[in-house]
């Protein structure tokens, strides 16, 4: 019995040696996994992997470039670094460069900063909150999809990026331009200070094309809007904005895709403003392209912030959409404008709204609250004073918007997989 137990002690202590020798070992060479985070700074010179085993840390601006392709796995958690202006960390994808960043919903693709505690393996982490933000910058990408930019520009430089950049530039005439992928990826506590009153979103998409691929992404906690888009022929679904420290969705510079189930949340403790801002044209070039926002939810807490402002000749579709939770009279703010001293109607959004043969629509849509459609003006005459908002175009608008009490809005379900829902704040 004895020479038996000296034996089994000898090979339980070999198991052990071997198994301590493998341990960590991802190639079967015995070689240990390097689970210290990967730190990236600058342009990347060639198409690279960023894989779940090691967090990733953003050290300034990250720019995949033209002709560069960066993979991202799903699961993989990056982090940005603290910093603003020159030095605010972000992902810069520039145009020709593509992000191809496919998570899943038990393995998102997690973007957030470096003082969350979130650990490799996790999906949220401990110690921020929805009102952590502007701790580091954001996602950017730029594609060579139309744009209608000022002056009739149809490539102008992004904001967010310094202008002594030359990786700033977006817009083309490739409408089916492809950045890449994004799928199940979160964007928290970002939206760092760049320069005074300019932030970084948590989603920049400036000139994106209709080959790109965007689909359940969450923006969580950005101190700036949630997601921006800038022109672009891009369509995107599945869409969360949660509680952003500006506005919830974006739209600039005629863009002219389509957005499928979307939600803005927000309230007061981060200075949030509107749920939607929408804008049309700058320039004379790409201006008949029209936006489409469909099956959603813009919901605030009823202290602070509007539903909607639709301005500057915004053209479109808004259906199926629930508005809820705003105060009366903080639903939606449309934009018009005259001339000749205030005498004359200009095209712009209301215009647009009441035409017999509208640009911009809004069907299918509920509002829980009452005074629900507010015309506001934006053009001065000689003398440069507002011109005062006509009875006339007030009573109008409010005759064409129908409060639809059968709208059914977002399918919250499929976001099930966010920080939010994790948290149980939706």
């Amino acid at each position: 019995m004895k020479k038996f137990s000296i034996y089994a002690m000898l090979f339980a202590s070999l198991s052990l040696s071997l198994a301590s020798c493998d341990k960590g070992d991802d190639n079967g060479d015995n070689e240990p996994v390097d689970t210290s985070n990967l730190v990236k700074t600058g342009a990347l010179t060639a198409n690279e992997t960023w894989t779940a085993e090691r967090i990733v840390e953003l050290d300034g601006k990250v720019i995949v470039p033209s002709g560069i392709t960066l993979t991202i796995e799903a699961g993989t958690i990056i982090k940005g670094r603290s910093g603003a202006g020159s030095l605010a960390s972000a992902l810069v994808v520039a145009k020709g460069g593509k992000l191809m960043a496919e998570g899943t919903a038990s393995a998102p693709i997690i973007f957030t900063s470096i003082d969350d505690n979130i650990k490799v393996g996790e999906v949220v982490g401990t110690n921020l909150e929805k009102t952590d933000n502007q701790l580091w910058g954001g996602v950017i990408i730029l594609g060579n999809a139309p744009i209608s930019a000022e002056a009739g520009d149809t490539e102008t430089a992004i904001e967010g990026i310094p202008a002594d950049e030359d990786y700033n530039l977006y817009g083309g005439n490739n409408a089916n331009d492809n950045s890449g992928v994004l799928k199940y990826v979160s964007i928290r506590h970002g939206g760092t200070l760049i320069a005074e009153g300019n932030e970084i979103n948590g989603l920049t998409l400036g000139g994106v094309g209709s080959g790109t691929v965007i689909e359940n992404v969450e923006v969580y906690g950005n101190y700036d809007d949630g997601i921006e888009f800038f022109g672009g022929t891009v369509n995107a679904k599945n869409l969360l904005v949660y509680w952003q420290g500006d506005d919830g969705i974006d739209i600039d510079m005629n863009y002219s895709g389509t957005i499928d189930n979307f939600a803005v949340i927000h309230g007061e403790g981060v200075g949030t403003d509107k749920g939607l801002e929408i804008d049309g044209p700058e320039g004379a070039t790409n201006v008949n392209g029209l936006f489409t926002l469909k099956n959603g939810l813009v919901q605030g807490d009823g202290i602070q912030g509007e539903a909607a402002d639709l301005k500057s000749k915004a053209q479109g579709t808004i259906e199926n959409t629930v508005f809820e939770g705003y105060a009366d009279g903080k639903f939606i703010k449309m934009r018009a404008s005259y001339d000749n001293n205030c005498a004359d109607a200009k095209s712009d959004a209301f215009s647009y709204f009441t035409s017999a043969n509208p640009k911009l629509i809004i069907t299918g849509s509920s509002f829980s609250g009452t005074n629900l459609i507010n015309v506001y003006t934006a053009s001065k005459d000689a003398n440069a004073a507002d011109c005062p908002v006509q009875a006339a175009d007030q009573t109008a608008a409010e005759s064409t918007l129908t409060n639809a009490a059968n709208a059914t809005g977002a399918t919250m379900t499929v976001f099930s997989w966010t920080a939010a829902a994790q948290r149980d704040e939706i």
